[in-house]
């Protein structure tokens, strides 16, 4: 765990300095103790020292040194010639790139296997995929934080990816609801198997493939699902939902002995959480151990779950299909292309019909506002501002129109500035003008679908849009065809504290009237008292932008 902290050439260096230390001070228990930790190093590790020469340069040197020190005794425990035997599976250098040239076409060889034979393949190449990520490709991970130039694991990723595009695509090649439901429901079964074989990894792909948005956005395809399949559909995203740090499914897994292969994500996300929470020094700046040995201890758990192979026998053709058919290329808008094919969208058109608006809250803020501006602006308490003030005030909102002064005098009442902001409530809600959605990007703890389409938010992190102003959640392709207006509520909390979906927001008065208000509301006793301030310079002031909401309270 030393590369955390440290380079490898860094701590053999180290190493190599307490040893002429030790060997200058007649202790030659500590020179061996030290060639043992070495040669720990090398066995356990050896792959460091195959890819960085200068680890084994700096160590042929070191074996020098100690024949001229009359220890060759020692050098036996700093041989590295073995390495170069042992065999190299992977190439670190590896890249992984997208052959838009293959075919990209869905198999449907597959129908006449049964579910548990199609989780059991599956099973087999998630396997193999599992066990080739390396103890140094997690310490890369955690160093990185990311897992760019992490071969193996995005290896893992994309067929994770693949697997989910692939459950998506197999239902939308059928041309009829109910050929769909017919795959929808095999999957289900599949989803099933991969439960019993505690295979969590797979079993998100193929759940999350039938989540997806491009899946339950098929309303005729749904209706044909038995009720049971939706049931177990919802059983197992319950399993594995976000919710308290995806409670569920640690609690399944940890049940589990024996063969079992975890989702990755959520371990990942594990050891970034050890890593940032724990400090890698403590007093007197020494390395921090028991943060080494958490991560550690994280990382071995999931190298000792290579070990345990899964109970099956895979048909070498069948997987080798099976690995053509993952690879598929799709982008999302491909897949939305092929699931609108499928079943179009019903545009539905509705008659904006706006509640009455309620006299008595209008009647508050405006009551509210004309407190604050004669608060600022009315210094002689006289119960008049001067008409220039006022529509210094009224150019800073999204109406305006004449104000009358009764008197003639160059002044306003407030009977007047009252009257001028419920007149403007009620131009607004006739015209009845709504708020565009203020969409910003979520994490979700809990299960939340879309408000759009009412498919699943699917994910570790970042799983939707969530609009700040009414609570509405949709999907990233999604938040683009809303057909529904904002309505302010003010009621909406955090999206990262348990967000429920908000299907029907809260309105104070209609659509125009919401705008008013919450203008009013922007147009605070401090906001005035600044205008105040600027009441003698010859500048116009800013007109509020209509949808901006960033700045609104």
């Amino acid at each position: 765990m030393h590369r955390l902290l440290i380079s490898s050439s860094d701590l053999l260096d180290k190493l190599i300095t307490l040893f002429k230390t030790a060997l200058d001070n007649e202790q030659p228990a500590e020179c061996q103790r030290i060639c043992y930790l070495i040669r720990h190093w090398i066995q356990e590790f050896w792959v460091m020292f195959r890819l960085h020469h200068n680890l084994s340069d700096n160590l042929d040197q070191f074996r020098e040194f100690i024949r001229e020190q009359g220890q060759e005794h020692l050098c036996s425990f700093l041989e590295t010639k073995w390495i170069n035997e042992r065999d190299w599976s992977w190439k670190a250098s590896q890249k992984i790139k997208a052959n838009c040239s293959k075919k990209r076409k869905v198999s449907l060889l597959f129908d006449h296997l049964e579910p548990i034979e199609l989780a059991e393949h599956l099973t087999y190449l998630e396997f193999k995929s599992f066990c080739r990520i390396s103890f140094l490709d997690y310490q890369n991970y955690i160093h990185n934080c990311c897992m760019k130039d992490i071969p193996m694991m995005e290896r893992s990723i994309a067929l994770c990816n693949g697997i989910s595009q692939w459950v998506q695509l197999m239902v939308l090649s059928r041309p009829t609801a109910q050929l769909r439901a017919e795959v929808f429901t095999k999957f289900i079964h599949v989803a099933q198997s991969l439960h019993l074989m505690h295979n969590y990894n797979t079993l998100m792909a193929v759940v999350g493939g039938l989540c997806h948005s491009s899946i339950s956005r098929l309303k005729d395809t749904t209706s044909h699902v038995p009720s049971e399949v939706t049931k177990v559909l919802n059983e197992m995203t319950d399993l594995l939902s976000s919710c308290r740090n995806y409670d569920n499914y640690r609690h399944a897994y940890n049940r589990c002995t024996g063969f079992k292969i975890p989702i990755l994500g959520v371990h990942l996300k594990d050891l970034i959480s050890v890593n940032e929470a724990m400090s890698d020094y403590v007093e007197d700046n020494k390395i921090n151990v028991q943060k080494l040995q958490a991560l550690y201890n994280h990382i071995n758990e999931l190298i000792q779950l290579q070990q345990i192979p899964p109970r099956l026998e895979a048909n070498k053709d069948l997987v080798h299909l099976l690995t053509l058919s993952l690879d598929l290329y799709y982008t999302e808008d491909e897949i939305y292309e092929l699931s609108y094919a499928r079943e179009p969208k019903n545009f539905l058109f509705f008659v904006n019909l706006a509640p009455k608006p309620d006299p008595r809250t209008i009647s508050k803020h405006v009551q509210r506002m004309v407190d604050s501006v004669f608060k600022n602006y009315d210094h002689d308490e006289n119960g008049f501002i001067s008409q220039e003030e006022f529509e210094k005030i009224a150019a800073s909102f999204p109406f305006s129109f004449c104000v009358m002064d009764k008197e003639k005098e160059g002044l306003v009442s407030r009977e007047e500035i009252t009257a001028y902001f419920m007149r403007a409530s009620v131009i607004c809600s006739k015209l009845g003008l709504g708020f565009v959605h203020n969409f910003q990007e979520a994490t979700y703890m809990k299960p939340t679908f879309c408000d759009n389409c009412s498919g699943f938010l699917w994910g570790v992190i970042r799983q939707g849009y969530r609009c700040k102003d009414c609570g509405m959640n949709c999907h990233k392709l999604c938040k683009d065809q809303v057909a529904f207006e904002c309505k302010k509520n003010t009621k909406v909390t955090n999206a990262t504290d348990s967000p429920t979906p908000s299907s029907t927001p809260v309105s104070m008065g209609g659509f125009g009237v919401m705008r008013f208000i919450t203008t009013i509301n922007y147009f605070s006793d401090t906001h005035v008292h600044a205008l105040s301030h600027s009441r003698n310079k010859c500048v116009s002031l800013p007109r509020v932008p209509i949808n901006t909401h960033s700045h609104l309270k």
